[in-house]
């Protein structure tokens, strides 16, 4: 796998901005209703302990666009060398006071560094849907070649066809971001195309708190 620079959106200060706005009525929302808390999904919850379970022995795993942290806790109470990532200044705040024990920083899912064949384990946990669709594959790209062979990146996402722009969110709060969709074979077909092989698929309805999901794994080949 060769490394190709990734392309920086042209909004990326716009939704870094939209995100610090959001970010303490997202907190606030998970901690009081469970809404973006993985443990309060029965499904979800066992995608993430499946992905636990696999990449618990390869190598460390990084959380990317962690927001809060509620993940990223979440795998470090199971005994995983795990760190997070994110977009927003003010979410990595939430994360550092909501979770002490865990390391975070403040980082772009398209300028990361990371070094070859390094992580057990990548998530990009709805945390890839505001990528342009120009700008995605190349994300992914540097992702399959940061993991370590047997290495495994799981990624939730929106279902749809077509973009959605936002101009609000959590609460009113006024934003400006687009939700690129992807149908989960379209999702699948990028995955390949970086070098990853697809090896599970969770798709979900609507529930009435968001729109259909798809879950997708995807392993590094030795």
């Amino acid at each position: 796998m060769t490394s190709r620079p990734v392309p920086q959106p042209a909004d990326l200060d716009v939704v870094r901005d939209s995100y610090d706005r959001v970010a303490d009525n997202y907190v606030d929302m998970v901690t009081t209703t469970g809404i973006g808390d993985i443990r309060t999904h029965p499904w979800l919850r066992a995608a993430m302990d499946v992905f636990a379970d696999a990449v618990g022995g390869l190598g460390p795993v990084l959380d990317i666009g962690c927001g809060p942290g509620t993940v990223t806790a979440y795998l470090a109470e199971r005994g995983l060398d795990v760190a997070g990532v994110d977009l927003s200044p003010r979410m990595i705040e939430h994360a550092r006071r909501l979770h002490p024990q865990c390391t975070f920083s403040v980082g772009s899912s398209t300028d990361l560094d990371l070094a070859e064949a390094s992580w057990g384990g990548l998530l990009g946990w709805w945390s890839l849907f505001n990528l342009p669709r120009n700008v995605l594959p190349r994300v992914l790209s540097s992702f399959a070649r940061a993991l370590m062979p047997e290495g495994q990146l799981i990624i939730a996402t929106h279902v749809g066809d077509g973009d959605v722009l936002r101009t609000e969110a959590y609460g009113g709060v006024p934003v400006s971001w687009t939700t690129y969709r992807w149908q989960p074979d379209q999702l699948a077909a990028l995955v390949e195309q970086a070098g990853l092989r697809p090896t599970a698929e969770l798709r979900l309805p609507a529930d009435g708190q968001s729109g259909p999901t798809v879950v997708l794994v995807a392993q590094r080949e030795r």
